[in-house]
């Protein structure tokens, strides 16, 4: 931990983020990489589906630049595709705008901190610490992100949030367990409509049948 300059908090610790408190089966401890103090602050997840469409990847950059502009910190989990653009569109807007009005970008990963997953996203998750920003994860240093971490990750991205916002997800998707959760937790859901002919939408829209807010400006989460 020294090494890699981690440290973690319990769920006693006064630095623990209030809101995670509140959800069924709080992570007992956190380990965190970077600011640990936006944790506690405006927080909007945004997630989606790891083989993205380039609709869906400038959708992502686009709430999360200008959600991100108006001090709103950006959760997601470092994965391929959509996470990977919300990053990247948190990072965008603190490179045009003021970094003290920007929110920072949380990523929670479902594996030990030291582990960089997928490797690829090594240079991201740098520029994330360096930028202020957050990584976090409830699993011990060494944990590898075997299949069956990453439902149980989801329950601290929604749980970080006041809200969730899914743009692209198949039938069948992971993030459909995260929006499970986020419904649970009270959080409130939005939902970026998608093409009716794309194996990427069906569980978005789907979403929007059953009540999901559906938004197209990022005005309809503020």
């Amino acid at each position: 931990m020294q090494k890699y300059k981690i440290d973690v908090i319990s769920i006693n610790d006064k630095k623990y983020p209030q809101i995670l408190k509140q959800i069924y089966d709080p992570p007992i401890s956190l380990y965190i990489k970077g600011n640990a103090e936006i944790l506690n602050g405006k927080n909007i997840a945004i997630v989606g589906c790891r083989n993205s469409s380039k609709y869906g990847e400038e959708a992502a950059k686009y709430f999360a630049y200008n959600l991100s502009a108006k001090g709103i910190n950006i959760i997601s989990g470092l994965a391929r595709g959509i996470d990977t653009y919300a990053h990247i569109g948190n990072l965008g807007a603190m490179m045009h705008n003021s970094n003290d009005i920007c929110g920072k970008t949380i990523a929670v990963v479902g594996n030990g901190i030291d582990i960089i997953y997928p490797k690829e996203n090594k240079y991201l998750e740098e520029k994330i610490i360096k930028s202020g920003g957050c990584i976090i994860s409830e699993y011990p240093l060494g944990t590898k992100p075997e299949k069956f971490n990453f439902p149980a990750r989801n329950r601290i991205i929604s749980g970080l949030s006041k809200g969730v916002l899914v743009i692209e997800a198949r039938a069948k998707s992971g993030t459909l367990i995260t929006i499970d959760f986020a419904l649970q937790q009270g959080r409130d859901v939005y939902v970026v409509p998608g093409n009716i002919n794309s194996v990427n939408s069906v569980g978005t829209n789907d979403l929007i049948k059953q009540g999901a807010k559906l938004v197209t400006r990022v005005e309809e989460i503020f």
